[in-house]
């Protein structure tokens, strides 16, 4: 069969996604390192990020519903006037008060865009192309992942206010491209009231089976999952040996390179900066297309757990880097990236496929609400348990806690398609 053609409005919607991902990825990776820079304890750092999860993953609830009301560009646009000054006054204000308090901010900007680009690419996707459309999504939300880090890491190197502006600059050329160039794609707006919507949510949420599952994605999937991205940025900086990583990086990719990852310490030493390699963009938006073409071949829930046996070696050998080479905890970034590429947009992909077209921000809205779930745990109970083992001397115990958490999360969800059985994905 041959594969349908994407329409202009697809690659429009990406680009806008490359741009979020580069403003909220560059914030929020290196969020745990500038907490310690404010001074600032593991367990107030914990609070924030999980609040900050929770309100981000479970507020396209209500923004998949407006979405599917109101066309996704007014929602957009609307995602970005909300973004902009939360952004900004990360300049202003120091405070723990005034921190949390913006961040939560733009937590609400980040959960009103968030199924908006995912829904568009549903809306203009068919069997024909549906896997490789999430697949290029996917890619071009971890370019921005990718290039937010390493832009904001070498920004902050020389003052947080400019890494901080710009992500605010990306979020204004958001606005621009969406009001000149995102067209509405075709679909079926519903004329229906908001209230018969969150009818249509309970309606979902009272499927015994479906909740049954979202709950067992969030507690055993987005959980150790969203702790790998509050952790790995400040573990690489503070626990692993960032002069002999410069080293390493720059024999292999040259001194450019590495000087670009990198700030000069006070003892004069080049070391290289957690957050620009702390991450799985790189990896991803190189892969992701062609692991993608093959997962197309696979049922999607077996390819879901193998993703998640990948990631939990990735989480171990992360740990390994603690007292082994540094280096080490580069393939342990790139076998969790793996496993991601796996598991994450199959995922969504899946649970997109066995909503109808019209409901796609309606499920997708639901989809968030396990990932916010697991966003609400992973701070509280990872975070606070990495600042323990921290202090005792051993913070690579965290990610062996994360490798059982993850095998754990596979032998649930593997239990659960066995017993009930697995969902039935639509044709159109």
């Amino acid at each position: 069969m041959e594969r349908t053609r994407f329409p202009r409005v697809f690659w429009v919607a990406n680009l806008v996604e490359v741009l979020e991902r580069f403003s909220y990825y560059g914030i929020y990776m290196g969020f745990g390192i500038y907490m310690e820079y404010l001074g600032y304890s593991k367990g107030q750092l914990g609070i924030i990020q999980s609040i900050f999860l929770l309100i981000s993953y479970t507020i396209p609830v209500i923004s998949g519903t407006f979405a599917d009301r109101y066309g996704f560009k007014k929602v957009l646009i609307i995602s970005y006037l909300a973004y902009l000054p939360s952004i900004l006054l990360l300049i202003l204000t120091k405070s723990y008060s005034g921190v949390a308090l913006t961040m939560l901010s733009i937590a609400l900007a980040a959960g009103i865009f968030k199924p908006l680009v995912s829904g568009t690419v549903r809306a203009v996707t068919d069997k024909t192309n549906k896997t490789l459309g999430f697949g290029v999504f996917y890619a071009m939300v971890n370019v921005g992942a990718s290039f937010g880090p390493l832009i904001a890491g070498r920004l902050r190197a020389i003052s947080w206010n400019y890494a901080f502006l710009a992500a605010a600059i990306s979020i204004g050329l958001m606005l621009l491209i969406t009001i000149f160039f995102y067209k509405e794609p075709e679909r079926e707006i519903s004329g229906i009231t908001l209230g018969e919507k969150f009818k249509d949510i309970w309606i979902a949420l009272s499927d015994g089976k479906y909740l049954l599952f979202l709950i067992l994605l969030g507690v055993f999937f987005w959980l150790p999952f969203w702790a790998f991205f509050n952790l790995a940025a400040i573990y690489i900086d503070k626990n692993l040996d960032t002069a002999r990583l410069f080293m390493n990086v720059r024999s292999v990719f040259g001194s450019g390179f590495a000087n670009f990852l990198s700030h000069q310490a006070e003892d004069g030493t080049r070391k290289l900066l957690g957050e620009t390699i702390a991450h799985t963009g790189y990896v991803i938006m190189i892969l992701q297309i062609f692991v993608s073409r093959i997962a197309e071949r696979f049922k999607a829930i077996p390819t879901f757990l193998f993703g998640l046996f990948v990631m939990f070696v990735g989480f171990c050998v992360i740990g390994i880097s603690h007292f082994t080479a540094p280096a080490m905890v580069l393939l342990g970034i790139a076998l969790f990236a793996l496993g991601e590429m796996l598991s994450s947009p199959r995922i969504q992909e899946y649970i997109t496929w066995i909503a109808p077209k019209e409901k796609a921000g309606l499920y997708m809205g639901t989809n968030f609400l396990s990932t916010g779930l697991g966003g609400a745990l992973s701070g509280v109970i990872y975070t606070s348990l990495y600042g323990y083992f921290r202090e005792t001397g051993h913070p690579d115990y965290v990610w062996y806690a994360l490798g059982l958490h993850m095998i754990l999360g596979l032998v649930a969800i593997h239990i659960f398609t066995r017993t009930l059985g697995e969902f039935e994905e639509l044709e159109e």
